[in-house]
């Protein structure tokens, strides 16, 4: 009569093999990539192309028929919902619509600092030259438009988007 297997000794019993550790299957980012703020840069950057690209061509399109400074004015609030939306979403990934009404009612702050900044260098470029031509008026919304953007990737960053800082 055989033992029950009960009895048997330890060693005849089925070991239970230990889990493998999960394999990730996402890279983590090497180089200055590794870093939240350059990947949140870089994709600021993309929103920024496309949201200037559009600007501009607004800005184009409606000088003729409204002049520079209301033309400018126009062309910033119009592409704000559209920059302030691709921000939230592709740089800072916010998904959720939780406080969505308030980021962007924010982000009309943020596009009126940028205005402020725009708008002001068109008025020292009138100032200086009141004959100024359209490229000349491109040119210096184009240009202050850089410091216009990167006081709003500052406030985005540090303001609006915190939460989302380390994504």
């Amino acid at each position: 009569m055989e033992p029950p297997l009960q009895d048997a000794p330890p060693r005849l019993l089925p070991r239970a093999t230990p889990a493998a550790p999960a394999v990730s299957t996402r890279r983590r980012p090497r180089g200055i990539l590794r870093y939240p703020v350059a990947r949140q840069l870089l994709r600021f950057t993309g929103v920024g192309v496309i949201c200037t690209v559009t600007s501009l061509a607004l800005f184009a399109f409606l000088r003729p028929w409204i002049g520079p400074q209301p033309a400018n004015a126009a062309a910033l609030i119009l592409t704000s919902l559209m920059n302030t939306a691709l921000n939230r979403r592709l740089t800072f990934k916010i998904t959720e619509r939780h406080r969505m009404k308030r980021d962007h009612l924010n982000g009309l702050i943020v596009i009126a600092v940028a205005l402020l900044i725009t708008g002001g260098s068109l008025g020292i470029l009138h100032w200086i030259n009141p004959d100024a031509t359209v490229a000349a008026e491109l040119w210096t919304t184009t240009l202050s438009g850089f410091l216009a953007t990167a006081v709003r990737f500052t406030m985005l960053r540090h303001w609006i988007f915190r939460r989302a800082r380390h994504r």
